[in-house]
């Protein structure tokens, strides 16, 4: 489920391949995929639909938003285009062309497509310095040759990422360094190979408040100058406003809401994603202090995607579900605003009163 407008954010004019229309094609498209695990469970084997029918689409200049609670399938998705996990259904095209063809020189795919890690207290080797770690992939793909252009792209990597004067850094070993130094030197490492693509799963979500805003603005100033496409995954939806043009919800293996980001969190449609909204930090600043504060789930657990659901897999937790939203597969609805929605309440805008007494007790059949 995807959209292709920009936010009024986006400012990066797109420049690459087009299709037969003319259109903008995208650096990720994937068409109903699926991606199901095989594992144990306490009755023997059982199915795990990590990823279940997705559509999605990322196109150069754009940084596009994954937001949803853990489990929801967020990473999973990153890790196909990471080439770490293989679909099991459906379609992944890489500008156009399919994963498996565009992954065949895995180094050139490796150099388009770079992942920046959650925790940058791991990602980086302690033992090394900040000269080694970013210089290593300048060599293995060859970037720069000899050992002054080396130290020069080095010093313009770091540069590039706000640690100036880069003297002060190079030298140094990453326990020297802050969360949010060492997740700019993650972030320069993957910009040492000229990469089209970033995938950024939570690279703010273990920083301290005070530095969360410095590196996301350190992706948007990127993505300005570099034209690069970011995927951005978090299951703060406050953050993925303030960075993202488009806004992907998940549950549950499922994009549920999808469309420009000031759409999303202006006026959602979908239950979950009201219920995101009212747990960001500000939650006034979403309007989310007035009547649809009540707006609450229900005691049920989170969905357990290795039970095969017909339906939404929200209903068991939704305060507005409704008898058909359980006992037949949900219809996407197009919205006038291009948003895609994932609910028998699509085209019905709801207003997210308090649930009423009717709706818990058809929920509860």
């Amino acid at each position: 489920m995807s959209t292709t407008s920009h936010s009024s954010r986006g400012g990066s004019s797109r420049q690459g391949p087009t299709g037969r229309d003319g259109s903008a094609v995208p650096v990720f498209e994937t068409r109903d995929l699926s991606v199901h695990f095989r594992v144990d469970g306490p009755q023997g084997k059982v199915t795990v639909r990590a990823l279940d029918g997705i559509d999605f689409t990322l196109h150069e200049g754009e940084i596009a938003a994954l937001v949803g609670e853990s489990g929801s399938g967020k990473t999973t998705l990153a890790r196909v285009f990471s080439l770490i996990y293989a679909p099991t259904g459906g379609e992944v095209l890489v500008s156009g062309a399919p994963l498996k063809k565009a992954a065949k020189d895995e180094r050139r795919y490796y150099r388009d497509v770079q992942l920046i890690f959650q925790d940058p207290f791991n990602s980086l080797n302690a033992l090394k310095k900040i000269r080694h770690i970013v210089e290593r992939p300048v060599r293995i793909h060859r970037i720069a040759a000899g050992r002054r252009a080396v130290a020069r792209k080095v010093t313009e990597l770091l540069e590039r990422v706000n640690l100036t004067p880069a003297s002060r850094y190079i030298d140094r070993y990453p326990t020297d360094l802050s969360g949010g130094q060492r997740q700019r030197v993650a972030i320069a490492k993957s910009l040492a190979v000229n990469p089209k693509v970033l995938l950024a799963d939570e690279p703010t979500s273990m920083l301290d408040a005070s530095i969360r805003l410095e590196v996301l603005n350190l992706l948007t100033d990127l993505r300005e100058s570099e034209n690069l496409a970011v995927l951005y995954i978090t299951h703060d939806i406050a953050s993925a406003r303030y960075v993202s043009d488009r806004i992907n919800v998940m549950y549950g293996g499922r994009i549920i809401e999808a469309g420009p980001t000031e759409q999303i969190v202006s006026d959602p449609v979908h239950p979950y994603t009201r219920l995101l909204i009212d747990a960001a930090p500000d939650p006034a600043h979403y309007k989310g202090s007035g009547h649809s504060a009540a707006l609450t789930t229900s005691s049920a657990a989170p969905v357990d995607n290795s039970v095969e659901v017909v339906g939404c897999r929200f209903a068991n937790r939704c305060p507005l579900a409704r008898p058909e939203c359980t006992s037949a597969p949900i219809p996407r609805y197009t919205a006038p605003d291009g948003r895609e929605v994932l609910c028998v309440l699509g085209d019905e805008r709801p207003d997210f009163s308090p649930p009423t007494t009717t709706h818990a007790a058809s929920a509860a059949r």
